[in-house]
């Protein structure tokens, strides 16, 4: 319970909703960009074989890991960024 009613108001469940319909679309466009980058990056457009071969493997696991990697730090980042943001804004936002 918050002091003197002034806190956060609870999401409601369509906001609920929404929001994780938000983040799987975010997922699935994150997924979608992994593939497509790697794919380009890695296996050549005339394919010679139905298997991947030992450097189409390397190159695709390399790719991968650099890109959750890459997508985890900028996520780290911004999540401080916006903490910052609020720690700002709530700092600032007495009653006088």
């Amino acid at each position: 319970m918050s002091f003197l009613g002034m806190g956060r108001p609870q999401p409601t469940s369509e906001q609920k909703i929404e929001a994780v319909e938000a983040e799987m679309l975010a997922m699935a466009s994150s997924y979608n960009s992994l593939q497509k980058n790697c794919q380009a990056k890695c296996i050549p457009n005339d394919f010679r074989e139905a298997e991947l071969n030992k450097g189409e493997s390397v190159c695709l696991d390399r790719c991968v890991s650099k890109f959750l990697d890459t997508t985890q730090k900028v996520s780290e980042i911004m999540q401080q960024q916006g903490q910052q943001q609020g720690m700002q804004q709530g700092g600032s936002g007495g009653l006088f």
